[in-house]
């Protein structure tokens, strides 16, 4: 069994046994799910594409599928 102990920032170190068990990288976030009587499970938090949304800015000039294939014709 992994443990892990609060600091007095209410911080924890989770051990590398349950970060390599949910795949767990610098960076990522998890989620901790209520299965109520008190205890929690941590799971690691997953994102629909969603939420990439805005991140990208639309492109200044739109270009048509006709003028992107006569691009594509002309390096062949």
């Amino acid at each position: 069994m992994a443990t892990a102990t609060v600091n007095s920032k209410g911080q924890i170190t989770i051990p590398v046994l349950v970060r390599n068990a949910l795949g767990l990288q610098p960076g990522d976030e998890v989620e901790f799910v209520n299965l109520e009587n008190g205890q929690f499970a941590m799971v690691a938090a997953t994102y629909s594409v969603e939420r990439l949304k805005g991140m990208i800015r639309k492109a200044k000039v739109n270009v048509s599928i006709d003028d992107m294939n006569k691009v594509f014709a002309l390096k062949e």
